[in-house]
């Protein structure tokens, strides 16, 4: 893990600097307030933060962009 990405689990959360990544359920995630919901395989950008989101089954990777 390094400060410019994590990979979560389902219930977990951490932090790229200052910036809250979040897994609250399966296939629902939070960066810095904004919640979505993501599917298997789907990549989602959070324009605001400058963070991508990409999920893998049961592994949700958030990167700083």
């Amino acid at each position: 893990m390094s400060d410019d990405s994590i990979t979560l689990a389902p219930r977990h959360n951490g932090k790229i600097g200052v910036l809250y990544c979040g897994v609250t359920r399966e296939g629902f995630i939070a960066v810095a307030g904004d919640p979505r919901n993501i599917e298997d395989g789907e990549e989602i950008l959070f324009g605001r933060s400058g963070i991508k989101a990409i999920r893998k089954g049961s592994e949700y990777t958030f990167s700083r962009i």
